[in-house]
């Protein structure tokens, strides 16, 4: 006989499954979409700058130099142009001494193509312990601040404009390094770079997701869309109309999917530190529960978080009122979207 997956789970065979701390993808994409509407306020700005960059490669320092363009904001607009951010960030800074050579003189460099010319860029800091986001003044904290251009920030600009086209474009990943093949073509530049900011803002939700709970939400309605395919409505934010419940509107919940008739209602909580949010939901989810039911539909909870787990007895209250309760991970997304498919079928 076929082992049945085991859905509605006791509190400790959910926590081995748990992720306890916000995913590091999640943490940039909140951080991203509270920068965008920096980043959009200063998109013309920045736009002038690289296309008026047509003398030669370089020529872009002087511009960013001459136009009192803060460094880190025009690092920062690069960065989300070939989506090369805090991790790849910290990997080049790690193995800087592998990639790139050094020259006679002692000093690192690397070549790169412009308009079918060869150049060299030598770097000015570069190789530099623990690089990351903070040291650039890139992350959502110090972006405010604004820097003006230094050495550091010129070697990192370099790689991110010109890498691509360099010999070492493979061995660190800077296939996505390629801006700088367009600089000085205005028109192709600004198709690029405003496909580019339409598309993150996709990806962020827009700048009003500003709350990682609610991009965790729109990341569970992403995977869903994809994994469970046409014939199925999927709505955040979604009620469910119960015969024993009167508010108006209908049950809400933080993810409603249907197919025909068929209805689950799903709610979502991932909190890294303690709050009563869990408390709340523990105390509502005996009366979801029994309602649902009812009314013959099924209740799933995806919740995650080293605040939720430490209120044990809560997330107990919970699992023991759930017919699905998974954990925030991709591996539990497909868990939910299984059992979703099995009770809607």
């Amino acid at each position: 006989m076929k082992h049945m997956p085991k859905y509605n789970r006791t509190i400790q065979e959910l926590e081995k499954q748990a992720a306890l701390w916000w995913p590091e993808e999640l943490k940039e994409k909140n951080a991203l979409a509270n920068v965008l509407p920096l980043l959009l306020e200063t998109q013309d700005d920045f736009l002038n700058i690289i296309s008026l960059s047509k003398k030669e490669p370089l020529q872009v320092f002087e511009l960013i130099k001459v136009a009192k363009f803060p460094g880190n904001l025009f690092l920062k607009h690069l960065v989300v142009l070939s989506d090369y951010g805090g991790e790849p960030i910290q990997r080049l800074g790690r193995s800087f001494t592998d990639i790139f050579p050094k020259d006679k003189k002692g000093n690192y460099y690397f070549d790169f193509v412009w308009k079918s010319k060869t150049y060299k860029y030598e770097f000015e800091s570069f190789p530099i312990k623990g690089l990351n986001n903070k040291k650039f003044g890139i992350d959502g904290d110090s972006l405010s601040t604004e820097r003006e251009l230094d050495s550091m920030t010129k070697d990192l600009i370099a790689i991110l404009l010109f890498a691509s086209t360099s010999d070492f474009a493979e061995q660190g990943g800077l296939d996505s390094c390629e801006i700088g093949t367009l600089l000085g073509n205005e028109v192709e530049l600004k198709n690029f770079v405003k496909q580019r900011y339409i598309l993150v803002s996709r990806i962020t939700g827009g700048a009003t997701a500003n709350s990682l709970g609610q991009l965790a939400q729109s990341e569970i309605v992403d995977f869903l869309n994809k994994d469970l395919g046409k014939g199925y409505g999927i709505t955040s934010n979604g009620t469910i109309h119960l015969s024993g419940y009167d508010k108006k509107g209908g049950m809400p919940f933080d993810i409603v999917v249907s197919k025909g008739k068929k209805l689950v209602g799903i709610e979502i909580s991932f909190q890294v530190t303690t709050n009563s949010t869990i408390e709340r939901k523990a105390g509502q989810a005996a009366d979801r529960f029994n309602l649902m039911h009812l009314d013959g539909y099924k209740i799933g909870y995806v919740l995650d978080g080293a605040g939720n787990f430490q209120r044990s007895s809560a997330l107990s209250t919970i699992c023991s009122h759930s017919d699905c309760t998974v954990a925030y991970t991709q591996a539990e997304f497909k868990v939910l979207s299984n059992w979703i498919k099995k009770e809607l079928k």
